[in-house]
């Protein structure tokens, strides 16, 4: 059997398999058994609480975007992590943890979470242009995606791509010109609608059924929708409580319980037409929630 210690030797060279178990974790690697060693080591690295990725991250981007959102106490979060037994989860099997004194600092890590996805993240400039370099690589690919032989997937580099979309968005006949010449002029879609709480009252689905208007009246062209919602889980893991005893965190926090899922839902528009939306919106929004079908008709 490798272990840890024979990855330094010569004659047995890191194996691929083991590197790719800590980097995924379990949930997404089910065909294989993990040790509990293993299971630990992939949760501190890659784990969805409390794992180094996570916590660099957040840190290096709130740092390199100039905003606060990504800050938190992550030497008192580091200080107080324990591995622990799951405990009331029904098995004796370890996981990482935290010592009640953490909690609040977990409780700010993941709310610098959910602040830097809605704030940074998914901000709507930051998703347009997600979606402009989505549709040039779609265009400018060999079938539309990244070649999945090893040699090939590893020679196309951001140098590559860069390249190419250079040259897309100065010839207008080029492959891919549209949404190449829209990131390197900087005239990328604006948004000309987002979730709005109060037209829930007119519509069930107002952002589809207003999608669906805009699509039709300006075309496919010139209007995409974004949307995303995260699937609601909220994050348990065992505390060790003063008393010693260990309990699941979502028992001793009313704050992780309430951490909101992120949603976001953009209409996005081409600038050259963004005000004439925006007033098209205005003036038909109602009429258009009101007589919009829904599912249940």
């Amino acid at each position: 059997m490798t272990t840890w210690r024979t990855f330094g030797r010569r004659s047995s060279p890191v194996d691929p398999k083991h590197i790719a178990k800590l980097a995924v974790g379990p949930k997404h690697y089910p065909d294989d058994r993990f040790s509990d060693g293993e299971a630990v080591l992939s949760e501190i690295i890659v784990g969805d609480a409390f794992g180094a990725d996570r916590i660099d991250y957040l840190l290096r981007d709130s740092h390199h975007a100039g905003v606060a959102y990504g800050r938190f106490d992550h030497q008192r979060l580091i200080d107080t992590l324990r591995i622990l037994p799951r405990g009331d989860y029904g098995s004796r099997e370890p996981a990482l943890g935290i010592e009640e004194g953490g909690v609040h600092s977990a409780e700010a890590l993941l709310l610098a979470r959910y602040f830097m996805y809605t704030q940074v993240y998914f901000h709507p400039v930051r998703r347009a242009y997600d979606l402009h370099l989505k549709e040039f690589l779609q265009a400018w690919l060999p079938a539309g995606r990244f070649p999945t032989d090893l040699s090939q997937h590893l020679e196309t580099t951001d140098n590559e791509v860069t390249s190419g979309l250079l040259e897309a968005a100065r010839g207008s006949q080029s492959t891919g010109h549209e949404s190449a010449r829209r990131i390197a002029a900087r005239q990328h879609f604006k948004v000309a609608y987002e979730r709005n709480p109060n037209d829930l009252n007119l519509h069930p689905d107002p952002r589809k059924a207003l999608y669906e208007a805009t699509l039709e009246h300006f075309g496919s062209t010139r209007v995409r929708r974004d949307a995303y919602t995260e699937k609601g889980r909220a994050l348990d893991f065992p505390v060790l409580l003063r008393d010693r005893g260990i309990a699941p965190s979502l028992r001793v926090s009313e704050a992780l319980n309430r951490i909101p899922v992120v949603a976001v839902d953009y209409i996005l528009v081409a600038p050259e037409i963004h005000e004439e939306v925006m007033e098209w919106i205005k003036g038909n929004r109602e009429m258009t929630l009101r007589q919009a079908p829904r599912e249940e008709d």
